[in-house]
């Protein structure tokens, strides 16, 4: 949001959230985005999420710390147009399961000396839709599950706003 304040053509017009009081909720705040919290059931047995969506006119749908796969009649309204970020080079470490710390857990407890972040396209399964972009960052030996979400972190606050900005305006892809 605070990436696309004042962006000439790119607007945050909506935010949805599937957890009451996700600290993301209050940071939308002071961006006066309008903010909604949703039920599984309404996304899921109703078309609800679809209607809000179409009613907002949002063009793209950007999903972050979102893990709930997306139901059928929103991938059909929306073919190459939900964008995805995990924590991980993917197709390594993706799938049912496997975000937050456990991601992390798993890269450390594998031995492998890189990781980073995979922006891609959400499709019917877990983390298997089209990689847009990737970043990656060493894995140090003394690198805890913590340390590495901060580097990852670090990642996603660069990249993932600049990927949003080209995908939307055509000039990624």
């Amino acid at each position: 949001m605070e990436y696309f304040r004042g962006h000439p053509a790119i607007r945050v017009v909506l935010l949805l959230c599937n957890k009451p009081g996700a600290p993301v909720l209050s940071r939308a705040e002071p961006f006066k985005v309008p903010a909604m919290v949703f039920t599984r059931a309404a996304f899921y047995d109703t078309d609800e999420i679809a209607r809000l969506l179409q009613a907002n006119r949002v063009d793209f749908l950007i999903l972050a710390g979102f893990l709930w796969l997306v139901p059928q009649n929103i991938l059909d309204a929306y073919p190459g147009r939900i964008i995805n970020i995990h924590p991980a080079l993917l197709p390594k470490y993706g799938g049912k399961g496997m975000y937050g710390m456990k991601v992390h857990e798993a890269v450390i407890a594998s031995g492998d000396r890189e990781s980073g972040i995979t922006i891609h396209y959400a499709d019917e399964r877990y983390d298997e839709g089209r990689i847009i972009f990737q970043a990656r960052c060493a894995v140090s030996d003394d690198d805890t599950p913590l340390s590495l979400s901060e580097k990852i972190h670090a990642l996603e606050m660069e990249h993932f706003p600049r990927i949003i900005e080209q995908v939307v305006s055509g000039k990624a892809d």
